[in-house]
Formats: C-alpha cells, structure tokens, sequence
C-alpha cells in the first residue's frame, strides 16, 4: 500500500471534517502528560498515537527502530534513520490506523494504552535544533520593506533576485508553541535623540513564516543540490520569528540581525512532512533575471499551504490580521537548500530552516506589524477599540495554516505565544 494521498481512505479513530489531521497527514511531535514521561507521537483527529507505546506492544517490528528512538525528548534519534525509513514507519502507522485495517482496530486493550487525548498532552519542543538559518524569500515581503525603509524604485536590493538571501540565527531561543516570551530590551536610536538609549522594545512585531527540519546531511564539503533537497528534508512547521525593530533598526548595519531578531521564534509542535504536501505542490513564479544553473529545479516545488496570524489581547478575542500564503515564496525549499549548502556548508539532523516573512501581494495579507500598519502610520483596529501599530504587553499573536483541496485538508494545528512585560 502506497502513503499517496487518496481521499477514499479513512480511520478508525473519528475525525472531525475541519481537523488539521487527518489519516492523510500524520505529523509527528513530542509529548508528556502528567503519567507519561516526553516521548514521540503522532496526531490524528483530536488524538495521539503514542510511539513508545506502539513500539513495546510489538506494532513496529521489522522496522530499523527501536522504542528508545521513541522514549525521548526529541524527534532527533527517530530523524537520524533518514527519509526512507522515516517514510516506512509512517506507512506502517498508516496501516494500523486504517479503518479496515483490525490489528490495532480490534484490541481494545491495546488501543486504550496507545491513545492519547491531545487536550491531556502538553506538547513540547518537538527537535533539538544545533543550527538555524532565516531566509529572506517572499519578494512582497522583501519589496515592501524596501519601501519602508529605501525608495520603492529600487526596493529589491541588487542581489536579492539571484541569491536566497538568509543570515544564521539563534537556535537556542527556539522556543514550542505556548511559552511565553519577555518584551526584549536592548539600544535603540530614536530619530529625535542623538544617541542611542536603552530599554525595552517598542516596537515588537511578530514575522508570519514556516520553518523545515532536515535530516542529516553530506559531509562537509559537499553540496545537496536541488534535485536531491527533498531527501534531506523532514518536514515542515509553522514558525513566528519574533523581531524587535527598533533593536533591529539600530544594529543591522553592517553585520545584520543580532539582538533584534535572537531573543525567540516560535514554532508549532506538530512537525508536518513532506510526504503528507505532495498532493498541494504548485508551480513557482517564473524568476527572472534568469538564475545560475546550480539554483534551477524541475517539477512543482512550491506548496499551497494557507497561512493566518491572529492578535488576542489579554483578557480579549481573537483578531485576524492577516492571511498570506507559502505560495508567496519567490525562493522555493530546494533552493534554499541548494544555496545554503553550496559552497560546501554540512547540514546536521534538526537543523531549521525559516522561510523568512510571508507576505501577499495585497493589503490584509501581510506578514509582520511593520508592513500591515506601514511603519506605524496606519493603525490597526481590533475588536475591543482599540489599536495596535505592534505587539503590546500581553497580547498573543497566534499562528495558523492549512492545505485543501478536493475536500482533504492538511492542517499544521497552530503556534501561540503570549508576550509578558520585560524584565
């Protein structure tokens, strides 16, 4: 039986009509409840398949797993054995959950050991991340800051249709869905002062993006090209790349982001793989002037993966933003990889890789704060009255994106976090 999404099929486990996911999907994440120590599982519906669970009882054999790649704090060591076998434990747990499928289905013993209800779980971190690149890939992104802060004659700078432009980040302040973050502090250069000051960030803004993990890589000194990127790539996972801008503003020139961008980034538990977008694949923008060969790429390589950021002030309802779309992307995943790999550069199990801001071409589908107020001058009116040009103490911006198509929908669940007052 082939993992290719078919419609047809269905799980014994309910699955509601809007859940992100389905029998389809099959992310993978790490939880713990208050009787179960943090260990891998799987989502499907309003559930979780406890993969050491499965693994004790004997489901896995004749897989190159063993239960403590399972009995874990981190997708890592399941990761280590590498997209094929990946791909086959997800098949294996494909079977098991099919609705006509009785090994699992028929031993109600069984399945009361190796179900979890989501809502008991709290969801950790789900990959120990060594390394992170931020992309700089939406070119509605890309042009509209330009704007903001250039002239918007010569928005793009000179190298940003040639290169994936990225910069290496702080994989220590990845952070999982739910925790907190504290307004940072830092310098800052008002244009009324003639020095910098110091204090806390007033202009925090969230940035609306993915994020991929990758499996191990090639040795050092040898590049992944574009042909070969979707082998070393897990899967996918939303991701809010908090950004300080007046730190930001202040400090990039010359050597770029630095406080203003290491103080967090969010990303959701639920880590979705490649296998389970195939079906959304898309053509990408014609990209012109025409790229260096060891950039160019065959077949659909974009994805359609809807995306939405909501503001929920404190004690108050949830206010949509913005909606964009990964299909935005003028630099695809592979690319990407291509790129960051070329000039020899060794990638390790876990790495992150940010998309970098989402932005869409029009207003009401903008990625960050700076863009959706313009640098402030236009405010945005929530539900309660009130006004946010960016992020205020004690709102929490919420993250959320999805696949659809012919009636399947490939849910990412959501990446939430509250902001407290600096220290």
């Amino acid at each position: 039986m082939s993992l290719k999404v078919d419609l047809k099929h269905t799980s014994w486990i309910p699955v509601e009509k809007d859940s992100d996911f389905p029998i389809q999907n099959l992310p993978f994440g790490v939880f713990k409840t208050d009787t179960l120590s943090p260990r891998v599982g799987v989502a499907i519906g309003k559930k979780i398949v406890d993969l050491k669970t499965l693994s004790v009882l004997g489901y896995l054999k004749n897989l190159p797993f063993t239960t403590e790649d399972f009995d874990t704090d981190y997708l890592n060591s399941m990761m280590l054995k590498g997209k094929k076998d990946v791909g086959e434990l997800r098949l294996r747990i494909y079977k098991l959950l099919l609705s006509d499928f009785p090994d699992l289905r028929d031993n109600d013993n069984h399945v009361s050991q190796v179900l979890v209800e989501q809502d008991e779980a709290e969801m950790l971190l789900p990959i120990d991340t060594r390394d992170y690149t931020d992309f700089y890939s939406s070119e509605q992104h890309a042009y509209n800051v330009g704007c903001l802060f250039r002239d918007p004659k010569n928005a793009l700078l000179p190298n940003w249709k040639h290169i994936p432009v990225g910069y290496h980040g702080r994989a220590s302040s990845i952070i999982v869905s739910g925790q907190p973050i504290y307004r940072p502090k830092g310098q800052m250069k008002p244009p009324t002062t003639e020095v910098p000051v110091f204090g806390p960030s007033k202009l925090l803004d969230f940035e609306l993006e993915t994020v991929f993990f990758t499996f191990q890589g090639k040795p050092l000194g040898e590049p992944i090209t574009t042909a070969e990127a979707d082998d070393y790539i897990f899967g996918m996972a939303l991701f809010n790349d908090w950004s300080a801008r007046d730190i930001q503003g202040w400090e990039y020139v010359p050597l770029g982001p630095f406080l203003g961008k290491n103080f967090a980034s969010s990303v959701s538990p639920w880590i979705v793989t490649l296998d389970a977008l195939e079906f959304f694949r898309i053509p990408g923008p014609k990209q012109e002037p025409k790229i260096l060969p060891y950039l160019e790429y065959e077949g659909n390589k974009h994805i359609d993966i809807n995306l939405e950021v909501l503001i929920q002030p404190e004690g108050g309802k949830e206010n949509l933003v913005g909606k964009s779309n990964f299909k935005y992307m003028y630099w695809n995943m592979n690319q990407q990889l291509a790129h960051h790999t070329v000039n020899g550069c060794n990638i390790n199990v876990g790495d992150a890789m940010g998309s970098g801001t989402i932005s869409g071409p029009n207003e009401g589908q903008y990625g960050s704060m700076l863009e959706t107020s313009w640098k402030g001058t236009k405010p945005f009116k929530l539900s309660d009255g009130t006004t946010r040009t960016f992020i205020q103490d004690g709102d929490t911006v919420i993250m959320r994106g999805y696949c659809e198509k012919d009636g399947l929908r490939i849910g990412f669940g959501e990446v939430s976090t509250k902001v407290l007052p600096a220290k």
